[in-house]
């Protein structure tokens, strides 16, 4: 038989039923291509995530590996006789400086005395060994400086009072005289002896026990705490307005330095400001650490540089300020910790502009005004190209944006001649004020507060000026 014959109307069916499944082969195949190219994208998005959490992962190890090795050293430190004073390891230098001073540093030596009071000469007659002749006498001169034996210098101080029939009652007055009380009160401290107690106390950080105890074994002067106490608030009264003029002289400085720090008066919550420069030094408690501080002590329009940390209130304070470079290296150096090698590169640019701006106010002195022009151009350009490194890099973007909030004055300091690229100076200001609060927990009351801020300021300032606090105190207590 012959091969079966199929309709046409039937073959056309069956090509027309071969073309739909093959429409819908396409359309499946379209579909799969489409899921396969979102799973593919999905598979792209969860590998660079899975990338990035596998970086956080491994600066979190980095992170806590590093605090559970300080974590060991603070325990086995805190078992160790000296452990609040010691220092940390990791800031111990492999290659400590040689001790004594640096090379090519001048010289000290005691000075011949400028006074004699009495010459002693002592012959040689004969050998002291043996008593034998001696030829080729030659004078030899020393000058011995010694402390005499100390006993209060007391006078008997006879004064008298009347009445003025224009006046009324009047009495007379001496210049040592720094009290007109009588009777139980009528033996006095003074102006001498009080300003050397005032001395111990506010700028070599003594306690008032301790103070008493000197004053005794010394000098034979035998005082309370609670008498230096009442002395004190007096003193203070009578030297106010010195610290009015030590407040003026600072708003006229061409540069001042600011910090503050934590401090007590009768209960925490208290601030201790520092105004400095290197002839005057101004201490405030005050209950505040803000910005109405500043613009109370040094005016709203200071025309001098500000000199300070990144603490917000200092920012926009004053038109000229500077940052200190010692908080800008430091930042640098936490955030090397948890950098990646393109961090540490970026973080090491920003560094080395600090160091070239630090290098070129060294040399300034003796270069001519058309290199240092050049020099600073170079120092602009060459920070503005290590702030956008640092902001392009993940590692360094948080100490960048810190440099480019700070960008308009960093460089500020080398417009002024008495400008230092760190705040040490009020640092240094502060330190004895920080070692006098853990002794004594700062003041008890906002009297004490006042008069512990008005006699520091004047103490440590006639220092810095070479002057005598004595004379100050002496002058201060003198009658009118």
């Amino acid at each position: 038989m012959g091969a079966p014959v199929l309709d046409l109307s039937e073959a056309i069916s069956q090509i027309e039923a071969l073309r739909a499944e093959l429409h819908a082969l396409r359309a499946e195949n379209e579909a799969l291509r489409a899921e396969n190219e979102a799973l593919r994208a999905e598979n792209e998005a969860l590998r660079a995530e899975n990338e990035a959490l596998r970086k956080e992962t491994e600066a979190l190890r980095k992170e806590n590996a590093e605090l559970k090795l300080r974590l060991e050293e603070a325990e086995r430190a805190a078992h160790r006789p000296a452990a609040p004073f010691r220092v940390p390891e990791s800031k111990r230098k492999s290659q400590p400086k040689k001790p004594g001073r640096k090379k090519g540093h001048r010289g000290s030596f005691r000075a011949r005395p400028k006074h004699v009071d009495r010459t002693v000469e002592v012959p040689l007659d004969r050998c002291p060994q043996c008593g034998g002749e001696v030829s080729e006498v030659e004078r030899v001169e020393q000058y011995i400086e010694e402390i005499p034996p100390v006993r209060p210098h007391v006078t008997h101080l006879v004064t008298h009072k009347g009445r003025c029939p224009e006046c009324g009652p009047v009495r007379s007055t001496h210049p040592s005289q720094v009290s007109t009380a009588t009777g139980a009160a009528g033996t006095h401290l003074g102006p001498r002896a009080l300003g050397l107690a005032m001395e111990l106390i506010h700028r070599h950080g003594l306690t008032r026990r301790k103070t008493c105890a000197v004053l005794s074994d010394l000098c034979g002067l035998h005082v309370t705490p609670g008498g230096l106490v009442q002395a004190a608030h007096r003193l203070a009264e009578k030297m106010r307005k010195s610290v009015e003029e030590l407040i003026e002289h600072l708003r006229g400085s061409p540069v001042v330095h600011a910090d503050e720090t934590s401090w007590w008066v009768g209960g925490p919550k208290w601030w201790l400001w520092v105004f400095t420069r290197s002839d005057a030094t101004l201490y405030l408690v005050r209950a505040s650490r803000g910005r109405q501080v500043l613009q109370d002590t040094l005016g709203e329009d200071f025309p001098g540089m500000l000199v300070s940390d990144c603490l917000s209130v200092y920012d926009d304070a004053t038109p000229l300020q500077h940052k200190c470079y010692a908080h800008h290296l430091k930042a640098i150096k936490e955030a090397e910790r948890l950098a990646d090698a393109l961090g540490k590169e970026a973080l090491n640019n920003l560094r080395s502009v600090l160091l070239a701006a630090m290098a070129l106010k060294k040399e300034m002195h003796r270069l001519g005004a058309e290199e240092v022009a050049r020099m600073r151009r170079a120092l602009e350009r060459k920070a503005d190209e290590a702030i956008a490194r640092a902001l392009a890099v993940p590692a360094a973007a948080k100490t960048g944006r810190r440099f480019e909030k700070q960008r308009d004055h960093l460089f500020a300091f080398l417009d002024e001649a008495e400008a230092e690229a760190t705040n040490n100076l009020a640092e240094r200001q502060l330190r004895p004020a920080v070692i006098a609060r853990k002794v004594s927990c700062g003041n008890k009351t906002e009297r004490g507060a006042d008069t512990w801020q008005t006699l520091t300021s004047l103490s440590v300032t006639a220092h810095q000026r070479g002057e005598s606090f004595l004379t100050r105190v002496a002058q201060a207590l003198a009658p009118p």
